[in-house]
């Protein structure tokens, strides 16, 4: 299994998430194949010295909805940064990837230090 390291440190979110992405799906190898799993892994570290372009902190806001009447919840980017920011990257990746069977298998490889 290849490893790879990306250091979060001073770059944007967005530039480091396709980043992951690419890597995770192994296109950047001359072997790739879009069926197969690519044996890469990809660790992150520095995770909480990434920056953030705009007003994206406050303005960017993720809905969960529970299904009920009135189970809306609301929360901007700026607290679900605060709370976990690798749960952050972890879904922004996670949406960058193909939406078929391996979605799940691939975002298993990625580690953060």
């Amino acid at each position: 299994m290849k490893t790879y390291q990306i250091d979060a440190t001073n770059q944007a979110l967005g530039r480091i998430a396709t980043q992951v992405a690419t890597a995770l799906r192994g296109k950047h190898l001359p072997s790739y194949s879009p069926e197969k799993l690519s044996d890469v892994e990809v660790v992150i570290s520095n995770l909480k010295l990434a920056k953030f372009t705009g007003k994206k902190l406050e303005q960017k806001t993720y809905f969960h909805y529970s299904g009920y009447h009135g189970g809306i919840r609301a929360r901007n980017l700026g607290e679900e940064w605060d709370k976990n920011p690798q749960e952050v990257l972890r879904h922004i990746v996670y949406r960058m990837l193909p939406k078929n069977k391996t979605r799940d298998k691939i975002i298993q490889n990625l580690k953060f230090n």
